[in-house]
C-alpha cells in the first residue's frame, strides 16, 4: 500500500470499529510517550500552555480529568500547585503515569462522576484531548462545575469537533493493528451553551487551522494531498471558563 494511502487509512479510516476509550487507551499506554512528530501532542502542548499562562496555579488544587501518562504534569508541578489530582478511564495510562510520578494522587474513572471530590473544593479542573471521549458531555461538565470553588476555572482542549464531523478519527496502531478510538461530536457551541446554562464566563476560545506551519509534519509522512484536502479546516480548540465569584 502507498504511504500516503497509508496515512490516509491512519487519519481518515473508513468502516474501522471503534474501541471504548479505556480498553483503547490500555493498549496504546506502553507508547503512548513515545510519538515524536505528532500534530496533535504538538498542538495540544501549544494550546494547554497558552490557556494555563492565564491561571494561577500556584499553591491551588488541580483535577485533571483524562491525565493519561502525565503530559502535561511537569509544567503544572513546576508551578507549585498545592495539589494535583489525575482522573483517567484507563488503568495502563494511569500505571504509566505512576512510572513517572511514584506519590501521584490518581483516580480510575468510570463515568463523569467525582464522587471522592467534596463541593467546591478545586480551583482548576484541566481536561486535554478528552472531552470527545466522554458521551454525556453536559452531566460531565455540571460535575466538574460542581467540584469548583466560585472563582475556578476550566480549560479544555480536544481535537475540533468540525474535524471529527469531517471524518477525522483518533487512530494509533497496536502491532499491525489499527485501532480507533470512540469520539463523540461536541459542537463548541453546545459546550458554550452549557456554560451558559451553569453562568460560566467564557474567557477564551483557541482554534488552530492546518496552515503552512504544519506543513513540515506532512512533508516527513509524504502526505502532502492530505495536506493540501484539508488545509484551513480547524484541527485543535482550546476553551478557558471561569465559575462567577457569586456561584453558589
Amino acid at each position: 500500500m502507498p504511504l500516503y494511502s497509508k496515512l490516509r487509512q491512519y487519519l481518515f479510516p473508513r468502516r474501522l470499529k471503534e474501541t471504548e476509550p479505556g480498553e483503547a487507551y490500555d493498549q496504546w499506554s506502553q507508547n503512548y510517550d513515545n510519538q515524536p512528530g505528532n500534530l496533535m501532542l504538538d498542538l495540544d502542548e501549544q494550546v494547554c500552555s497558552e490557556l494555563l499562562e492565564q491561571t494561577q496555579v500556584r499553591g491551588k488544587v488541580i483535577v485533571d480529568i483524562g491525565c493519561g501518562t502525565g503530559r502535561h504534569w511537569k509544567k503544572i508541578t513546576d508551578k507549585g500547585p498545592a495539589r494535583l489530582i489525575g482522573y483517567d478511564v484507563s488503568p495502563g495510562m494511569l500505571h504509566m503515569l505512576l512510572q513517572k510520578y511514584p506519590q501521584a494522587e490518581t483516580q480510575l474513572l468510570n463515568d463523569e462522576r467525582l464522587t471522592d471530590l467534596g463541593d467546591g473544593v478545586c480551583d482548576l479542573v484541566l481536561s486535554t484531548l478528552t472531552i470527545a471521549h466522554i458521551p454525556r458531555i453536559e452531566a460531565a461538565l455540571k460535575e466538574w462545575y460542581r467540584v469548583l470553588r466560585p472563582g475556578g476555572e476550566i480549560i479544555i482542549t480536544d481535537y475540533h469537533p468540525e474535524a471529527l464531523s469531517r471524518g477525522g478519527k483518533r487512530t494509533f496502531h497496536n502491532g499491525h493493528k489499527l485501532v480507533a478510538v470512540r469520539n463523540y461530536i461536541h459542537p463548541i457551541h453546545k459546550i458554550n451553551e452549557i456554560a451558559v446554562k451553569l453562568q460560566m464566563q467564557v474567557i477564551r476560545i483557541q482554534e488552530r487551522k492546518v496552515d503552512d506551519s504544519m506543513r513540515p509534519y506532512y512533508e516527513q509522512k509524504n502526505a502532502i494531498p492530505v495536506f493540501e484536502r484539508f488545509y484551513g479546516v480547524p484541527i485543535i480548540y482550546g476553551i478557558h471558563l471561569k465559575k462567577t465569584d457569586a456561584a453558589e
